[in-house]
């Protein structure tokens, strides 16, 4: 396992790609929001053409609606169940840092982008009450649930943790103590 150490903290293992991800996903998932919320003149809970903005013919759509639940509206109204379960989630990552070998870069990407999202969408939240959605995208019959960049960081972060996983070999095999 290779490890990058901290120049101002000798022996300890540095985070900061990670630390820089999280933050960027988290910035512009919150500059977006405001952006939608106070600047783009969208009404609430209108798609196109009554409202928000068709990007995409018959495609892809800015709009703004909000979520009180998760995705597809699963635990709808119970925000504070789904920030306790953004703390375990954090704090699962904080105590498993070595087993999730968060030293590595590529698992610092995967787990930068997990976090930015996290901590977007639990501020809103704890703020809001909700969360923020504004990227609608259809597939001509199917309209794929609003969604916003703490999602998209969440998604992208645990599909490439995903590919990590089966990409990277395991631990290499204990010997039996037979001889060939």
């Amino acid at each position: 396992m290779t490890t990058t150490t901290d120049p101002l903290a000798p022996g300890r293992t540095s985070y900061r790609l990670l630390f820089i991800l999280a933050a960027v996903v988290f910035a512009l998932d919150q500059a977006t929001k405001l952006w939608i919320v106070h600047l783009s003149g969208f009404p609430h809970g209108f798609y196109p053409p009554f409202g928000g903005m068709e990007i995409i013919p018959g495609f892809f759509s800015l709009v703004y609606t909000t979520n009180a639940g998760a995705a597809w509206g699963i635990l709808e109204g119970r925000g504070s169940i789904l920030l306790g379960i953004a703390v375990i989630a954090l704090g699962t990552i904080y105590f498993f840092r070595r087993e999730l070998e968060l030293s590595r870069t590529p698992m610092q990407l995967a787990f930068g982008l997990i976090i930015g999202g996290i901590l977007g969408n639990s501020l809103d939240r704890l703020v809001h009450g909700h969360v923020i959605d504004f990227l609608d995208v259809h597939l001509g019959f199917y309209r794929w649930p609003t969604f916003n960049i703490a999602d998209s960081g969440i998604v992208v972060g645990c599909a490439f943790y995903i590919y990590l996983s089966f990409r990277s070999p395991g631990p290499p095999p204990e010997p039996t103590g037979q001889q060939v």
